[in-house]
């Protein structure tokens, strides 16, 4: 049977998922030796105090095309999406959040869109968080469409597929946590890269804790984001 893409590349961000990252990852491998002629699975383990790492290293001896990626320290969201494209291999990069709010059998979705797109972005069709998140995220989605004309209408989505030319290109990349990427559409839809949105499905936690809306977290990429503000304008 003939893949649906020669070369693909999928990196998941982790921080202390350990009751999860096992199960993501073995769904994304059973997905892809169904779509991809070759691939890899990087895991980013960005400074985790639990078990993220030992699980990873068990599954690379099973596969060798799972490898992990691992941060002495904590370097945030950004630094994870930094360091999975920089680690990349393949002309398409997927990255995909490891916590398994996602299904990634649906990258069929964003595979149907490469041969016109340079960024196929997930966009969440029904969130499956609280309340209170969702309201930040409004809020967070709508700011760097005001400031910047970021035209995306889910940047924050754990769900993308970027080609890896696309990254390189508009470097260098200097915000961090969730202001990397902002930084990333705003400076590629600027240099006229094709983008494409596909609607995901977006599933409850499936275990430990998120850190997304962590006060100090919010507080510091909001300066960052004023910060690339002025950078960019």
């Amino acid at each position: 049977m003939k893949k649906n893409i020669e070369k693909l590349s999928v990196f998941l961000p982790a921080f202390n998922e350990e009751e999860n990252i096992k199960k993501t990852t073995l769904n994304v491998k059973k997905v892809l030796g169904k779509v991809a002629e070759k691939w890899e699975i990087i895991v980013v383990d960005d400074g985790s105090t639990d078990n993220t790492s030992k699980i990873v290293k068990d599954l690379s001896k099973e596969e060798k095309r799972i490898r992990l990626v691992r941060h002495n320290k904590n370097k945030g969201y950004g630094g994870a999406l930094k360091t999975g494209f920089k680690s990349a291999m393949y002309p398409w990069v997927v990255f995909m959040d490891s916590d398994g709010q996602f299904d990634f059998s649906e990258i069929s979705k964003f595979i149907e869109k490469t041969k016109s797109s340079d960024l196929i972005l997930g966009y969440r069709l029904k969130r499956s968080d609280p309340l209170a998140r969702k309201l930040f995220t409004w809020g967070w989605n709508l700011f760097p469409k005001v400031i910047l004309g970021m035209k995306t209408r889910d940047y924050s989505c754990g769900f993308k597929m970027i080609k890896k030319k696309v990254f390189n290109n508009i470097q260098p990349l200097v915000g961090e946590e969730k202001v990397t990427q902002i930084e990333m559409l705003v400076k590629a839809q600027r240099k006229g890269y094709r983008f494409a949105e596909v609607g995901v499905n977006h599933y409850p936690r499936g275990g430990g804790v998120a850190t997304g809306a962590n006060i100090k977290v919010v507080v510091k990429s909001v300066r960052d984001l004023l910060s690339l503000w002025k950078k960019l304008k």
